[in-house]
């Protein structure tokens, strides 16, 4: 467990080197990098640190602290078990994401994770509660398997018949943790990283229609439900797969199906975009998958998105995205347990700048007047 009381010495040697990666890649920095910064100690130490094979002594890590903006606490292996190393996200594709914004952004989605078991010392969280479609990281699954899928979750979680209200409050209400990006990772679209003891769910921040941030996130929960925790670089299969269950999730067959227009009724779809809060173009996918509409009139509608400039911006918005409350809400509970946030910044051995972002809220020591 981290404490603040714990001095350098200790701390060294406490020193869980899953941590050091951990802070270096949420700063974007190669080894190198790193050493660089620190200057006093090469990219082949910084790479021994990580793999274990020596541990730095207290004056060095004082200095990687400084220069990864850290408190050194952050550096002594808390008193559970460690994330796998190897367990990596649902990113989809490599073309436009490169291999360091990828462990930056993972690097965040470790770190949730580490704030949500943090708080897990305080307050009781939501169970994870999550069935699962397939053994098999969902290889074997047609489309019926899909739908079925999607009616699984929904009757397990006991959604209503019609719209879902709010996707990242029922991913949340379910255990599984949802944060929205408030940092500066290019092309990083949403992903999903399947640990074992509470998944997360990363969403972007630039996309700022609630429309396509609910499709998002039904679709990282496709990833959770069909493709087990094998986290990986999502072929073309498993993101057909995510986007198909997503669909199924959002607009059940058996409640959407007869109100889908067989022709390109715009008026029509866009009073079904204001009751389901999904995009235009998802509802034309649906009405096409559903055989309500043919697949002409389903490629002269794409091609009609396409000239109005709708595939980009769409008519009727639909408000702000969604947003995740969970780890909020868990930390103004922790206050209200004599805990205040300074005191559980500190006892955490979290980095405080990194939980702000991942909270996207500022926190002062007094409250706030609201009318």
């Amino acid at each position: 467990m981290n404490d603040p009381q714990l001095d350098p010495g200790d701390i060294a040697a406490l020193f869980d080197r899953t941590r050091l990666r951990m802070a270096r890649e949420l700063r974007g920095f190669s080894q190198v990098q790193l050493a660089r910064e620190v200057g006093s100690v090469t990219a082949a130490s910084v790479s021994q640190f990580e793999n274990g094979h020596t541990r730095p002594a207290s004056s060095t890590l004082n200095r990687i602290a400084v220069a990864l903006r850290v408190p050194p606490s952050f550096f002594a292996a808390p008193a559970r078990p460690p994330a796998q190393e190897q367990i990596n996200g649902f990113f989809r594709s490599l073309r436009s994401t490169s291999p360091r914004d990828r462990q930056q952004a993972l690097a965040y989605v470790h770190l949730a994770r580490e704030l949500a078991l943090e708080l897990e010392k305080y307050v009781v969280l939501p169970e994870f509660n999550l069935p699962r479609a397939a053994a098999d990281g969902g290889r074997s699954l047609q489309a019926a398997d899909i739908e079925q899928a999607a009616a699984l979750v929904r009757a397990h979680w006991k959604v209503p018949p019609g719209p879902v209200e709010n996707v990242v409050r029922l991913l949340e209400m379910n255990g599984i943790v949802v944060v929205r990006f408030r940092v500066s990772i290019e092309k990083v679209d949403a992903f999903c990283v399947d640990f074992p003891d509470r998944p997360v769910v990363a969403l972007g921040a630039d996309k700022g229609l609630r429309d396509r941030s609910r499709f998002d996130a039904a679709h990282e929960l496709g990833h959770l439900v069909l493709h087990g925790i094998d986290g990986q670089i999502a072929d073309k299969a498993t993101e057909n797969q995510a986007n198909e269950f997503a669909a199924a999730f959002l607009m059940p067959a058996t409640d959407i199906k007869h109100e889908l227009p067989d022709r390109l009724d715009w008026p029509a779809f866009l009073r079904l975009k204001a009751k389901w809060h999904v995009s235009i173009a998802a509802l034309l996918v649906r009405a096409k998958s559903l055989g309500v509409m043919s697949e002409h009139t389903y490629a002269q509608g794409w091609k009609a998105l396409s000239v109005r400039g709708w595939r980009k911006v769409e008519p009727g918005s639909l408000g702000n995205p969604e947003t995740p409350v969970l780890l909020q809400r868990a930390l103004e509970l922790t206050e209200t347990t004599g805990v205040s946030y300074s005191s559980f910044i500190q006892r955490s051995g979290l980095p405080e700048a990194d939980v702000r972002t991942l909270l996207d809220r500022d926190f002062t020591e007094r409250p706030r007047v609201k009318f």
